[in-house]
């Protein structure tokens, strides 16, 4: 009988642990806020967009997984809310709602590179233009609470060999949630523009 009250007493303390430690999360959550509702976060391999935030759970609409580019799978998940403390946690949009995404392009041995990486650097600076003046003014706000040491903030392309060809990868600025509609228009950029370089082939 002792031993099944000590079992007993055992397995309500680890029950009670948790829901401290949810607590807890829950309290640090609404006092340090390492996200809000609306924020995309990560926690292991679950990435998606907070949707409220209750005593023991994080409720999160769900992005990526089967679905292609950080876009929505429909589903909720639950996350307790003792994570923040057993868990590292990414806030993608917390003060800065911008990612480095990167596009790669490869093209055959024989094409003419640089004219193909001079195209690709025309093509990313038009597509951050817009964007340069308020991603340098979120860069200025964040470095008052954050050590933020962001120099260079223009797309740049970078190159690399590989076994089937020049590999030409554009890195640059985009918006979190729009990381397919950037990759997609800089592709058809691309295709219309090495469409008229004959001497550049995939």
């Amino acid at each position: 009988f002792q031993l099944w009250i000590g079992l007993a007493s055992a397995g309500l303390a680890l029950a009670l642990q948790r829901v401290i430690l949810c607590l807890a999360g829950w309290v640090y959550i609404v006092l340090r806020r390492p996200y809000d509702i609306g924020d995309r976060i990560q926690s292991g391999q679950l990435i998606g967009d907070v949707i409220d935030v209750r005593l023991f759970h994080t409720y999160v609409l769900e992005v990526g997984n089967w679905v292609d580019a950080d876009q929505s799978t429909g589903r909720v998940a639950f996350l307790p809310n003792s994570i923040v403390f057993t868990q590292p946690m990414f806030n993608y949009t917390q003060g800065f709602p911008y990612i480095w995404h990167e596009v790669p392009v490869l093209i055959t041995f024989e094409s003419e590179w640089r004219r193909a990486k001079e195209i690709l650097e025309e093509i990313a600076h038009a597509e951050s233009r817009d964007m340069s003046r308020e991603v340098r003014g979120l860069i200025r706000l964040m470095k008052r609470d954050y050590p933020i040491r962001y120099e260079h903030l223009t797309p740049i392309v970078y190159t690399r060999v590989e076994d089937s060809g020049v590999l030409l990868t554009v890195r640059l600025l985009t918006r979190v949630r729009e990381r397919r509609r950037t990759a997609g228009e800089l592709y058809e950029d691309i295709l219309r523009a090495f469409a008229a370089e004959p001497e550049i082939e995939f």
